[in-house]
């Protein structure tokens, strides 16, 4: 697993309560349907990109990494993105997907 920013960190030892009960509401959406595991990477890759959301889309990027998807399937799966968020927003979630994706080199 890749290193947690320390931004996460800091606000886990700060919030503790907080941070459990948004692991279990997580969880619970995991386990709510069908969805396998890899699915639900590609899905919230897809919202990520989508949101427009830095932070958002650094970690799904680590964390298909860290399910194995290949670089080109998270590459893919942004590109996919384009038709329906523009793409301006698509190269912006390329780009900190790239950041993530450069650092495995």
């Amino acid at each position: 697993m890749r290193k947690i920013p320390a931004t996460f960190q800091e606000f886990a030892k700060k919030y503790p309560q907080i941070i459990t009960a948004y692991e279990d509401l997580a969880g619970k959406c995991r386990h709510s349907g069908p969805l396998t595991e890899r699915e639900q990477t590609l899905v919230k890759l897809g919202i990520a990109a989508g949101s427009h959301t830095e932070g958002l889309m650094r970690s799904q990027t680590r964390k298909a990494l860290d399910l194995g998807f290949q670089p080109e399937e998270i590459r893919q799966a942004i590109l996919l993105s384009m038709t329906s968020i523009g793409f301006p927003r698509m190269m912006a979630a390329l780009t900190w997907a790239e950041d993530i994706l450069n650092q495995e080199k």
